[in-house]
């Protein structure tokens, strides 16, 4: 990170190492020693491991926003919004798996992590909510309870994109063509519960 500042070096080390080793596996010793710097310069700019947490879960929320409005402005109409956010969190699982791990990380914890982490979230949860009432109302989906639907969906992608020891017990190799074929496979499973039959492709 050129340029960054410490409390920015600080963070993404972080975010790093809570994201793949857990955030109790992760001590500000270790981080410390790996930037090469004294713990108090951590508790300078983050008062506490907790702070550091809260700080932590706030990039990664922002960070995965971002991630998936892009991937919505670029994305048509109907069937094709759920497919671009699908799409768009195996590619995080590519490219930020760490991210992605901060995630699954902050749900694992529980409060308050995993509370700040949803209404971080919230805006982008409320717009997936009316965008599932719509499409019900559309007939283009089926009458569902829309807030079981996101949480349905939302578990299974993040379980599909993130649990790697999981889905290799389950003779899954992580591989690139792996992961493309089980993102396809869970478009289609996602397609199948909730699109109605006359639904457009």
């Amino acid at each position: 990170m050129t340029g960054a500042t410490t409390g920015e070096r600080v963070l993404e080390a972080a975010l790093e190492s809570f994201g793949t080793r857990g955030y109790e596996a992760t001590s500000l010793d270790a981080l410390a020693a790996g930037l090469g710097l004294r713990k108090q310069t951590i508790l300078y700019w983050f008062p506490s491991k907790e702070a550091l947490l809260e700080a932590v879960v706030d990039r990664a929320a922002a960070d995965l926003a971002e991630a998936l409005e892009r991937s919505l402005s670029r994305a048509g109409e109907g069937w094709a919004r759920v497919e671009a956010l699908v799409t768009s969190v195996f590619r995080l699982s590519v490219r930020r798996p760490q991210l992605l791990g901060v995630v699954r990380e902050a749900s694992r914890l529980g409060p308050p992590a995993s509370v700040r982490l949803l209404a971080a979230l919230e805006p982008l949860m409320e717009r997936a909510t009316g965008f599932l009432r719509a499409e019900m109302a559309a007939g283009r989906m089926r009458e569902q309870d829309p807030r079981v639907v996101l949480v349905a969906a939302y578990s299974a992608v993040l379980g599909m994109a993130t649990e790697v020891d999981v889905i290799r017990v389950l003779g899954f190799e992580p591989t690139p063509r792996e992961l493309v074929r089980r993102r396809n496979e869970l478009v289609r499973f996602l397609r199948s519960a909730v699109a109605t039959p006359s639904s457009p492709p």
